[in-house]
């Protein structure tokens, strides 16, 4: 079977047969129809499939979903990549089973917005994404959300919320600002330099390898330009560390000639020519999770780095 424009599906199974039977038919179906399949799901899950189909698994691209679903807005960065690489001409066929498990609340709210983002990132495309959640793992709550964050269930109907109103919710869940503390870093127009050394200085102390190091201060140095260039010309970079993250606060101090906030700001990949939007992008690519409050009066943006486990 086949469909016109983007699809976005959830599917809920509560044993082995039931994943199959949400699964594989559509597996076969879009290989039929000649269809770029990608099963993004669990290693037992592969198994599964990958026997269900026979010799056609050779046909599919399989990925452990623990090395694909690490943090939102990369995962959405490495669909569009792949998209864009092997769908340019021909529709993608998606089985996208999200990782849930060790998530805390923050983290759990934002892999839920990036399960509405996929309705507003891909709309305009032909591609086909459906994604499975195991009712025998999974809370309630998450559960009840799938329907809605995708326009259809395999096994009932949606209630699904405009993306807009559901990242809404999801920024009253963010976490609160930081308070001042003595490895503040002041910025000002012309002073960016300081800001990166600091910025390094702070990371090696608190011992983050040296590539997210690296990371972090290009992902801040990023959105203190933004803060110079709309938020008045200066502020201040708070920075934060406790066992499971560093967290950069960066802070501005408003505009003089308002700007609108923009829609999803970061979230979806720009186009190519497209004037701005890039800057936001590249510092959620480079970041694990970010939180962003943009207002003319003041704009608070929070960047969360994963510290490396014991």
């Amino acid at each position: 079977m086949t469909r016109p424009g983007f699809v976005h599906q959830a599917l809920r199974y509560g044993s082995d047969d039931e994943f199959l039977a949400g699964t594989a038919d559509f597996v076969t179906e879009g290989l039929d129809a000649g269809d770029t399949v990608l099963a993004v799901v669990s290693p037992h899950n592969i198994t599964l499939l990958g026997e269900a189909l026979g010799d056609r698994s050779r046909e599919v691209e399989f990925v452990d979903a623990r090395d694909w679903y690490d943090y939102p807005s990369r995962t959405l960065g490495r669909y569009h990549a792949y998209c864009d690489r092997l769908g340019a001409d021909r529709r993608v066929r998606v089985v996208g089973e999200p990782v849930w498990a060790g998530r805390g609340t923050f983290e759990t709210w934002e892999w839920l917005r990036y399960e509405s983002l996929l309705n507003v990132a891909f709309a305009g495309t032909d591609h086909w994404i459906r994604c499975p959640y195991d009712t025998r793992a999974l809370p309630a709550d998450i559960l009840r959300t799938v329907a809605r964050t995708h326009p259809e269930l395999t096994d009932g109907t949606a209630d699904f919320t405009d993306p807009e109103d559901f990242c809404a919710e999801c920024d009253v869940l963010r976490p609160g600002r930081l308070p001042a503390g003595p490895d503040d870093i002041p910025f000002t127009r012309g002073g960016s330099a300081a800001v990166r050394q600091g910025l390094a200085a702070y990371a090696r102390r608190v011992g983050l390898p040296e590539q997210r190091t690296y990371d972090l201060v290009a992902a801040v140095h990023e959105t203190v330009v933004n803060a110079l260039r709309y938020g008045g010309g200066r502020g201040v970079v708070r920075l934060r560390s406790d066992p499971e993250y560093v967290v950069c606060e960066i802070l501005d101090e408003g505009a003089h000639t308002p700007a609108p906030r923009p829609p999803f700001p970061g979230h979806l990949p720009p186009a190519l020519r497209a004037p701005v939007g890039h800057g936001m992008w590249l510092v959620r690519q480079l970041t694990d999770l970010v939180t962003e409050e943009l207002d003319p009066g003041g704009s608070v943006v929070q960047l969360y780095f994963r510290r490396p486990a014991a």
